[in-house]
């Protein structure tokens, strides 16, 4: 990806929806699934669509800059780890039955189908500060249990740490190509090393840290893709499905977060791993910047956590054991 893959003009909120309704409802025209009531779940980096009257939900990726091949491969490897999950019964939001557990490729774009999940109690309901952090200490505690399940899986043809190594590197590299005014040249370069350490480290992780799990992973901090339904919680969204070690999976969860993990797993975070993992979850947000042409509220969003990775000492060979 280089910077000029980022030049389709922004489109509003609604006008993403709008897109996005389209794109599903034609997609799912062609499987069969004649939705007339379709409507917007949610609109952030993918719109989620529901195709009322169908149990079925659709992820339009509206801030995609990667060829079409490319979001498909993605997508292929999530819906394989869900669908190995949810044919487990594994407490996950399923592909649809209703359609092959295959991308739709359309207009650029490629989509996948869910099952309709109803949520109840939605995190966005939640405004007290102490409220909240028991909700992800608890669900923390559920991580636990979902990496226990994945710890089967065989993620043979995963690759290691992939939301890292090397799609950080492609937003730097078009964020270096379209420079943003939050980043200063200095702290774009400071980003790039430490990208390069990063890449020292996926190439023999273990090796750097010998006691490391390997294992699948969701990929995308679990305890945060949750859906509390009626008859219990689903773990959502393995688009960043990889291989590496459980504390990548952890990381922003908090102390408590992480005493709660162990508790429930019987085994010990390593700290100085997750320390490592935390400052490449910062540096993934810093490259998050390449998608602001797109999305004209994105660098708001991501201001306070941009400020936390300046407050960071930065990442070094001397933090790889």
């Amino acid at each position: 990806m280089t910077g000029s893959d980022l030049t389709p003009a922004a489109l509003t909120a609604d006008q993403r929806a709008e897109h996005a309704i389209d794109l599903a409802t034609r997609a799912g025209r062609s499987l069969g699934l004649e939705a007339g009531e379709p409507r917007v779940l949610h609109n952030v980096f993918n719109v989620l669509v529901h195709l009322a009257p169908h149990p079925v939900v659709v992820r339009v990726p509206s801030l995609a800059v990667a060829p079409v091949e490319e979001q498909a491969a993605k997508q292929r490897r999530e819906l394989a780890v869900a669908g190995w999950l949810a044919d487990r019964g594994a407490p996950v939001v399923a592909p649809s039955p209703l359609v092959p557990r295959e991308p739709v490729e359309l207009d650029g774009r490629s989509l996948t189908f869910w099952e309709f999940v109803a949520e109840t109690d939605p995190l966005s309901a939640v405004t007290d500060p102490e409220v909240l952090q028991k909700r992800f200490t608890e669900q923390t505690g559920w991580t636990a249990e979902l990496h226990a399940l994945l710890a089967e899986h065989p993620g043979d043809d995963l690759p290691v740490l992939s939301p890292v190594v090397p799609a950080v590197g492609l937003t730097l590299a078009a964020l270096a190509e379209n420079p943003h005014p939050l980043i200063s040249p200095g702290e774009l370069d400071r980003a790039r090393q430490e990208y390069a350490v990063l890449e020292t480290l996926v190439q023999d992780l273990p090796a750097r840290f010998p006691g490391a799990r390997l294992q699948t992973l969701h990929g995308d901090s679990p305890a945060y893709n949750l859906l509390r339904t009626a008859t219990g919680h689903l773990f959502s969204d393995f688009e960043d499905a990889t291989r590496g070690p459980v504390e990548w999976d952890l990381t922003l969860v908090g102390p408590l977060g992480i005493e709660e993990y162990e508790r429930v797993s019987g085994t010990r975070v390593d700290r100085a791993l997750l320390d490592v993992m935390e400052g490449a979850r910062f540096l993934q947000i810093v490259g998050a910047l390449a998608l602001a042409p797109l999305k004209p509220d994105l660098a708001p969003m991501l201001e306070p956590a941009i400020d936390q990775w300046r407050a960071r000492a930065p990442l070094g060979l001397e933090n790889l054991g």
